[in-house]
């Protein structure tokens, strides 16, 4: 632990300020100290008691970590009555320096820093101070102090000790990738296809197939790899069935869920190599979709969504899924939204959250080589996510909501419009006294400075908001008007 003083000779001497805690508790009210006795234990919560061993919260810490995250808190009993009723109370540390040792316990294998926060709690009129630990997914696997992973599966923690259990954990979370298995099949398929002598000729230098298909790692042990079947093979689906296929599916229901009843046709499934089931995907797609129509203000016309937010999003779905799920990546479109459903979750440090602004390709290979290809489907490497949102707004409509399952990714493209700037400007209001045209701007999606002024000065002129006073200029700002 490189960040321990050289003059602390004993562990037992540490303060929590040397691991960057404050040693100060966080004053909370009793309206916020009954919440969190009342933490409804599950995915991302567990409240537990001081007696609990260090070691054994261990495994909660380990579970978070190689979860979804989630909030420990230590300094609540639970009593089970009669009728499964449980009675919590708020039994927390005598003080600060007593919960060291659960702190010297936890910073040895989670030290303080983004993925691991800690902070103490205290409350007037409740018993002693409370240890919360906030627990970010991380990027590497991360063990209990017995040395065990853990994973988090609704409220409980469970090891993944077997080799099989945490070779699923190092794909799930983008460690290793199964695009580099060698696959027991002839190398023929990828140096013999015509895939691989189409793209051949637009690299530069050129070389036979079978020297640059070695030289890429596709072939290795003189057998293919799975990236090199995906983007080569003319049919990869004979050889890794049910791993990287499309079925296509149209829902005539605006249903939560689709159901046979509804099913227009029989799934339409798309195979092929990698380039050829994205294009034919995207294709399919639209093609289905301009046959829904909706009453518009001249009748009936044909639904639309951007075509980039179609290709984008097939794209980032076939590109980062993990092939070393059984299932194909799925679309379904209903009569009022788009369904993509990607096979794993989403890799390494990469949520929902932060997905448009961070990075992390689960399977570069397969995006590298890819890219390489005449007119390739995933041309603005790292930023096709955000392609897709912004056409979705220029066309006036709501940003696809993306979700992480159990062991898929699904994201939803709605065509349900997006509040009107008006709309938006005065929401803002609500939470916030002033608004200039720059934050109009962001909010409402809107690009052209001038633009915005104009929607502005509108809104002034049907007294919703008023100009502040001795603001000029580029600082001119709006307020509500009074």
């Amino acid at each position: 632990m490189s960040h321990i003083p050289s003059q602390v000779k004993n562990m037992s001497e540490f303060q929590p300020a040397l691991f960057g805690l404050q040693t100060a508790a966080i004053e909370i009210d009793q309206s916020q100290a009954d919440l969190l006795t009342q933490v409804e234990e599950g995915q991302y919560s567990e409240v537990k008691s001081t007696a609990i061993s260090p070691a054994k919260l261990t495994n909660t810490i380990s579970a978070f970590a190689n979860t979804d995250g989630g909030d420990l808190y230590i300094g609540i009993t639970e009593q089970m009555l009669g009728g499964n009723v449980k009675k919590r109370e708020w039994q927390g540390f005598s003080d600060v320096e007593s919960a060291n040792g659960h702190l010297q316990a936890f910073t040895r294998t989670f030290p303080l820093g983004k993925e691991f926060q800690y902070e103490y709690l205290r409350c007037a009129d409740r018993q002693g101070v409370m240890l919360h630990v906030q627990v970010s997914r991380t990027q590497e696997i991360i063990k209990s102090t017995e040395g065990i992973a853990y994973i988090r599966a609704g409220a409980q923690n469970l090891p993944q000790s077997m080799p099989e259990q945490l070779k699923r954990l190092e794909y799930a979370k983008g460690l290793i990738s199964f695009e580099s298995q060698t696959v027991s099949a002839p190398n023929e398929l990828i140096i013999d296809s015509p895939k691989t002598k189409w793209f051949l000729d637009s690299v530069v230098p050129k070389a036979p197939p079978e020297t640059w298909l070695r030289k890429q790692q596709l072939i290795v042990n003189q057998m293919p790899t799975v990236a090199g079947l995906l983007l080569f093979a003319e049919e990869p689906q004979a050889i890794l069935a049910k791993r990287c296929g499309i079925k296509v599916y149209r829902y005539e229901t605006q249903d939560e869920a689709g159901f046979r009843d509804v099913l227009t046709f029989l799934p339409i499934t798309i195979e092929g190599c990698l380039y050829d089931q994205i294009d034919k995907a995207v294709s399919t797609t639209v093609s289905e979709i301009e046959k829904i129509q909706h009453l518009g203000a001249k009748g009936f016309e044909a639904i639309k969504y951007p075509r980039e937010t179609l290709h984008e999003i097939i794209t980032n779905a076939v590109i980062h899924r993990d092939y070393s799920i059984a299932d194909d990546v799925h679309i379904r479109i209903f009569d009022n939204r788009i369904e993509v459903q990607s096979p794993g979750r989403l890799p390494a440090h990469i949520t929902p959250t932060n997905i448009l602004d961070e990075r992390f390709a689960r399977n570069g290979t397969i995006v590298r080589l890819l890219n390489k290809f005449p007119n390739p489907p995933n041309q603005d490497v790292g930023e096709g996510l955000n392609t897709a949102f912004e056409k979705m707004r220029d066309l006036g409509l709501r940003d696809p909501i993306i979700e992480e399952r159990n062991n898929a990714v699904l994201i939803r493209i709605l065509h349900e419009p997006l509040a009107s700037p008006e709309q938006r400007i005065m929401q803002h209001l609500e939470t916030h006294e002033t608004i200039r045209n720059k934050k109009a701007r962001e909010i409402t999606f809107t690009k052209d400075a001038d633009q915005m002024k104009r929607i502005l000065q509108k809104m002034v002129e049907k007294n919703l908001i008023e100009g502040v006073p001795n603001t000029r200029g580029g600082g001119f700002t709006y307020q509500k008007k009074q």
